[in-house]
């Protein structure tokens, strides 16, 4: 193949293989429905990109051209057909990331949230410790500017996604399992179907499997060691025993491992969810080999991922956070953290759901989540593959909600409410949601700097 062809490149697992292919010497090109930052990026390393669905701009030479496609472009969608009809060999995204880890020492994180952080901290941890390895990110590494990165060895960090079945591509000589929560129900049907295929992937580990303590992963359903990890219950094998913190939102920790105690860690992000991400990320370190006290001061030196528990701005008077969190667990263990980190503070979310089959699942989740906070802004469903659902909108999640405050808001809205809010002595803002409330940020952030000056 000369020619790799990418339907959908815009998309953060998709760009990675697509940036690796290039950086590999193959003509590479592809389709995405909008211009975005990250699409911005490719092209500016030379892939050209266009966004309309339009066969013209498909190599034509079907035998040397390979395509490569998202399950979530929708399957009528023209280009798609195309290559399908016209005999391109062509393939998932997932396929593609099991094509390139065959074969090599697969190091791999899975788990309904929690797998980009986790494994961005792996990636960077051996990349700081000289290990070094490849790595296809399902997020921008703040350390790096990239979702990936390139290594000589044979060492690939993998975020294994559950979402279509794609994880089981992979075979990873090691990998953490995060969580095992209800999502993606419009794929899986429900939540026995979503254990089986965690299991499934456990089965295909040939190492060591890492489960967050509590799950269900036992030895009937791999041949791998199995091992735990906890953020503080001391009998799982690998855990966190906090110690202090320094004033500033970051807590200091030791990390209990069957080898020892790596003493006085501290990650380069807030939270106590990110203590646990880092126990899971050292978790797999330490059973590769790596060198303990080289873990230690990797994790102190991260950065974290671009919208992970972002900080955006941050004074005495004003903190504001970006946050990738989609699904109720998720947006709860944020909330929690930020609610730890800065508890003297008034709490607003802004959050937009994703997808009208997740907001009607996990409708009474959302709910649960979002009361904690003093207001909630709730914004309208982002749709992104799907078709609307009759009675499926933001209102079935903003009834429940028993937040002191709460309003709910069109996206076209929301900076007009944001320029009549008046910012008390001690505020933190938190964006929430994975659809295009990131389009957001940086707006937000110069209005509430400029009101705070």
């Amino acid at each position: 193949m000369k020619n790799i062809y990418f339907i959908g490149i815009g998309g953060i697992g998709m760009s990675a293989i697509a940036r690796y292919y290039n950086a590999k010497g193959y003509r590479v090109s592809g389709y995405d429905k909008t211009p975005s930052p990250l699409t911005h990026a490719l092209e500016s390393e030379g892939i050209e990109v266009h966004y309309e669905d339009n066969t013209d701009f498909v190599p034509k030479d079907v035998e040397s051209t390979l395509v490569v496609y998202t399950p979530a472009v929708p399957k009528d969608m023209g280009e798609l057909v195309y290559v399908q009809e016209k005999g391109y060999r062509v393939i998932k995204r997932s396929r593609m990331l099991g094509e390139i880890s065959a074969g090599q020492r697969c190091m791999a994180v899975a788990g309904t949230h929690g797998k980009t952080t986790t494994s961005t901290l792996v990636s960077h941890i051996f990349t700081s410790t000289g290990e070094g390895c490849s790595a296809f990110l399902g997020g921008i590494s703040k350390n790096y500017g990239t979702n990936l990165l390139i290594h000589e060895n044979d060492v690939v960090v993998a975020e294994a996604d559950e979402f279509d079945r794609s994880f089981l591509q992979l075979f990873p000589e090691i990998a953490v399992i995060t969580s095992m929560d209800p999502d993606h129900l419009d794929i899986y049907g429900d939540e026995a179907h979503i254990r089986e295929a965690f299991k499934a992937f456990a089965s295909q580990v040939s190492g060591t499997v890492i489960a967050k303590h509590g799950l269900d992963i036992t030895p009937a359903d791999t041949k791998a060691r199995i091992m735990t990890y906890s953020y503080d219950d001391p009998s799982a094998d690998f855990h966190a025993v906090l110690t202090d913190g320094d004033g500033t939102g970051f807590t200091h920790f030791d990390i209990h491992h069957p080898g020892g105690v790596i003493r006085d860690c501290v990650v380069g992000i807030p939270g106590w969810v990110n203590i646990e991400n880092a126990v899971g990320a050292a978790a797999i370190g330490l059973t590769y080999g790596l060198d303990p006290e080289k873990i230690r001061e990797a994790l102190s030196s991260f950065s974290g991922v671009k919208r992970r528990f972002d900080i955006q701005l941050k004074s005495e008077r004003c903190i504001y956070i970006d946050d990738y969190a989609h699904h109720p667990r998720e947006i709860s263990a944020s909330l929690t953290s930020i609610r730890g980190n800065f508890p003297d503070y008034r709490l607003t979310a802004i959050f937009q759901p994703h997808l009208y089959t997740r907001t009607r699942d996990f409708a009474e989740g959302f709910a649960q989540s979002l009361s904690c906070v003093d207001r909630l802004i709730l914004l309208d469903i982002y749709p992104a593959r799907e078709e609307p659902i009759p009675g499926v909108t933001s209102e079935i999640i903003f009834k429940d909600v028993t937040a002191p405050e709460k309003i709910l808001l069109k996206k076209e809205e929301l900076m007009d409410y944001m320029k009549g809010l008046q910012i008390g002595e001690k505020e933190v803002f938190v964006t929430v949601g994975a659809g295009d409330i990131d389009r957001f940020v940086e707006p937000i952030r110069t209005l509430l700097d400029e009101k705070i000056r």
